[in-house]
């Protein structure tokens, strides 16, 4: 009996490992597709012949169709069985990616990013649920922290160093294809496995109307999140336009799933819940904080350190090990010691916080060497965050509508970064004309100081070999390259500033939030006992 008992325990451990194993790798195929335009942004543009605003559609379509898909997700668990939903959405994922490395033609890479798009969002749904399905709520902190791995980890360190890597050893082809052995490894693994034993839920109509409303909503914010800057926002007609209808869609979207009492597309028992409506919240200042520092960091080192886009990807790398060590130090107090999961969102903002501000002391002389300890204080800080946060949320859903909250806290998450990188483009743009303004007009022809540099370099230059005119020109032009190298400088030590003050007014705020949900809870027990009293 004994020896049954300890296979048969073995067995489910083995099973229960390539399971997770197999979601993880899943979500990884995720991670490189969503991150594939940060640095392949010059080579696609190049190879496909696109222009910005051509190549633009690739990022929309993707980023649209990944927020519709979390918030499909959970209607389609109900139809298909969340195990084959991964196991589709990554095939789907796998086949998308090897077609867009074999081609480059832009209208038909639109379309497979938006293939992409919706089994990445789907996948990331259906992937997380079944961790919660397949296992007990006490053994939670651990394996969310493996799956925070692949799907917040991986896009933010891990994914960025592969891809820089294979843009400078081969082309952005091989980014696309490295996608593809992936899928392959987690679809075998996923199917060598059992599927979990998934909860019973009522079958009910698909809101077509609700979905179609929120589409063109998430449609719309994304383009302006994406492109305002670029427009200048409310300058352009067309991002006014696509604000009012975005906004008018949501709001008529919001209206219709109050009307449709519980049919609808969200399910607003989720807020219910003072845990996941606190930590709905927070999804959007977490999101900005993780995409906007992850967009900011390497953007620093490419336009103003001139890194190639291997030392790039590499610059974050090693924050990424800190990453994975805060989420699994998290796991282990929250599962092993009890610790209830609030007890470490303050470090994650105290850590972000204090690495942006050390972030924001870089200047153009700055190398990986001096930015390090505030990219691994960073790394610290968003695993000590993410892991609460994702417990916060969920840890008091059950099992029918868990699948609903994982795609609404996703969702917030991802417009929390969208308006968090497109808020920081904005503060660049307009901080480095101002920058130059006021550089320029203290760097004056006539002045001393410019005279002497202007000189030294033309000195310079003419005992290289270069004629005393042409000189001339390249210390005027040299001079000119320092100036607005010196504004970028400062536009981006601005940005980073930025990202800390905003922890600065969000603390106080969420704790306010998390006060009053609290009270209203209270409240509201208070009047439920008294009417059974009654």
């Amino acid at each position: 009996m004994t020896t049954v008992f300890t296979a048969t325990s073995r067995d489910r451990s083995a099973a229960g490992t390539i399971l997770i194993a197999g979601v993880v790798l899943a979500t990884l195929t995720e991670a490189i597709a969503s991150t594939v335009l940060s640095l392949g942004r010059g080579d696609i543009i190049g190879d496909t012949h696109a222009t910005p605003d051509e190549f633009a559609w690739l990022d929309i379509g993707y980023t649209t169709l990944k927020l519709i898909g979390f918030l499909a997700a959970p209607w389609l668990m109900n139809r298909i069985r969340p195990l084959n939903l991964v196991i589709g959405a990554t095939l789907v994922m796998g086949i998308a990616c090897g077609i867009a490395a074999m081609t480059d033609r832009l209208d038909l890479m639109v379309a497979l990013r938006i293939l992409q798009g919706l089994s990445g969002g789907t996948l990331l749904v259906a992937g997380q649920a079944i961790i919660f399905f397949a296992y007990p709520r006490s053994r939670q902190p651990i394996l969310q922290a493996l799956f925070a791995m692949g799907a917040v980890v991986a896009p933010a360190t891990i994914a960025p160093a592969l891809q820089g890597w294979l843009l400078d050893s081969q082309s952005w082809t091989w980014i696309f294809f490295s996608v593809v052995p992936v899928a392959l490894a987690a679809v075998g693994l996923l199917l060598i496995v059992n599927p979990p034993t998934t909860p019973e839920t009522v079958h009910r109509p698909f809101d077509w109307i609700g979905f179609a409303l929120i589409s063109v909503a998430l449609f719309c914010f994304t383009y302006v999140f994406s492109q305002g800057s670029r427009w200048d926002w409310f300058e352009e007609p067309r991002i006014l336009w696509l604000t009012v209808i975005g906004t008018a869609t949501l709001l008529a979207f919001l209206g219709q799933q109050v009307l449709a009492k519980g049919r609808g597309l969200i399910d607003f028992t989720l807020f219910g819940s003072e845990d996941f409506t606190f930590a709905f919240i927070v999804s959007f200042v977490a999101g900005a904080a993780l995409f906007g520092s992850a967009f900011l960091i390497p953007s620093f080192a490419v336009s103003v350190l001139a890194f190639r886009p291997t030392d790039a990807g590499l610059l974050l790398l090693p924050s990424g090990g800190l990453f994975i060590a805060a989420l699994l130090v998290a796991a282990f107090f929250f599962q092993v010691r009890r610790v209830p999961p609030f007890a470490t969102v303050p470090f994650g903002i105290v850590m972000i916080m204090v690495a942006m501000w050390m972030l924001s002391g870089s200047t153009s002389e700055s190398g990986a060497d001096d930015m390090m300890a505030a990219i691994l204080l960073r790394g610290l800080g968003l695993g000590f965050l993410f892991l609460s946060i994702t417990l916060i949320a969920f840890g008091n859903l059950n099992s029918r509508n868990l699948a609903s909250g994982i795609g609404l806290f996703n969702t917030g998450r991802q417009l929390g970064g969208l308006a968090g990188v497109a808020a920081l483009q904005t503060l660049i743009d307009h901080n480095l004309v101002a920058n130059l303004a006021v550089l320029g007009a203290n760097v004056t022809a006539g002045k001393p100081a410019v005279i002497e540099r202007l000189a030294t370099t033309a000195a310079m230059l003419s005992a290289k070999g270069m004629d005393a005119a042409a000189a001339s020109r390249a210390a005027a032009s040299l001079l000119g390259r320092t100036v607005t190298g010196q504004s970028s400088v400062i536009a981006f030590d601005t940005a980073f500033n930025a990202v800390a003050l905003l922890f600065v007014v969000a603390a106080p705020v969420l704790v306010g939030i998390k006060i009053g949900l609290s009270r209203y809870a209270k409240a509201r027990s208070a009047r439920l006992l008294k009417a059974k009293a009654s």
